[in-house]
């Protein structure tokens, strides 16, 4: 009997208007086996944490490009934890400063990937999160 594929819901949060390196990582995961639930643009903190408990996901990646990853993610965190879903695994992408990392690292997320990062490297990441 086959595994069911891990479900990861990929988000675009805040007033975020470009999605281009969401849509490759989303095929990358898809090509890798996945099942992905793309949510589209503007998303807010609740209506992520509503998808990923409404879609029953394993696995959120949030990516984000207009600087407001400070103020978004902990809400983010903070939403899943209050609708019992701090077992995700969540990892974010875009650009987010070097500096920004390890706050954001301390509030549970698993992994922040930088523009440039090989899709390889994300597959590889959530296989091994996962299984660990």
């Amino acid at each position: 009997m086959s595994q069911a594929p891990i479900r990861i819901v990929i988000a675009k949060p805040g007033l975020d208007g470009h999605d281009r390196g969401a849509k490759v990582v989303a095929r990358a995961l898809r090509d890798a086996g996945m099942e992905v639930i793309y949510t589209g643009l503007r998303q807010t903190p609740m209506q992520i944490a509503a998808a990923v408990v409404q879609e029953d996901a394993r696995v959120l990646g949030m990516s984000i490009l207009s600087g407001a990853h400070n103020q978004i993610f902990p809400e983010v965190m903070r939403l899943l934890k209050e609708q019992g879903a701090d077992d995700v695994l969540v990892f974010a992408g875009g650009i987010i400063p070097d500096e920004d990392i390890p706050a954001l690292k301390a509030l549970g997320i698993r992994e922040i990937f930088q523009p440039g990062t090989n899709t390889d490297d994300i597959v590889a990441f959530i296989h091994q999160a996962l299984s660990s």
